[in-house]
């Protein structure tokens, strides 16, 4: 099986991303895949920054310490390197088709797109909320990151 590359992209790069990003590694680790995993912002806010520290709790109530990541943002050379980017909600993916230089090979789709019976929803912002948002968000994310997993392996099946 070839190593998957995936970046999963958000606004600032903070909340939802993140925590995909931590989702991921953990479900493909435990699936017993190979991946090459990052994320990215759409905006310039954050970079260098950790993540919010709503998230940096949340991912650590499961498990998983993200407080060493940091926020960049997405640039045209991701849609060459990646193999599948995935946003979370419709006005990240109209940030994304607008940075997209048109020579990449990423698969671009909505995160939830991968989830049955979750096609079209979005995984929504928690930024202005409490920590309930950011369990939500985990569960969302985690739910996506699992779905990616299956289609990962069904690829190379």
């Amino acid at each position: 099986m070839t190593t998957a590359r995936v970046l999963f992209v958000c606004l600032g790069n903070i909340c939802r991303s993140p925590l995909a990003e931590a989702a991921f590694r953990r479900a493909a680790e435990e699936a017993g895949i190979e991946v090459h995993v990052d994320s990215a912002g759409t905006a310039d806010y954050h970079v260098g920054q950790p993540p919010d520290p709503r998230s940096v709790a949340e991912a650590r109530r499961q498990g998983i310490a993200i407080d060493h990541y940091r926020g960049r943002q997405l640039v045209e050379e991701d849609f060459r390197r990646f193999d599948f980017i995935l946003g979370m909600d419709r006005s990240n993916m109209a940030n994304i088709a607008r940075r997209d230089p048109g020579d990449g090979t990423a698969r671009v789709a909505m995160l939830l797109d991968l989830v049955p019976g979750q096609e079209g929803r979005e995984v929504g912002d928690p930024y202005y909320g409490g920590a309930d948002g950011f369990r939500q968000t985990w569960s969302e994310v985690e739910a996506g990151a699992k779905a990616l997993v299956a289609v990962l392996i069904d690829r190379n099946d």
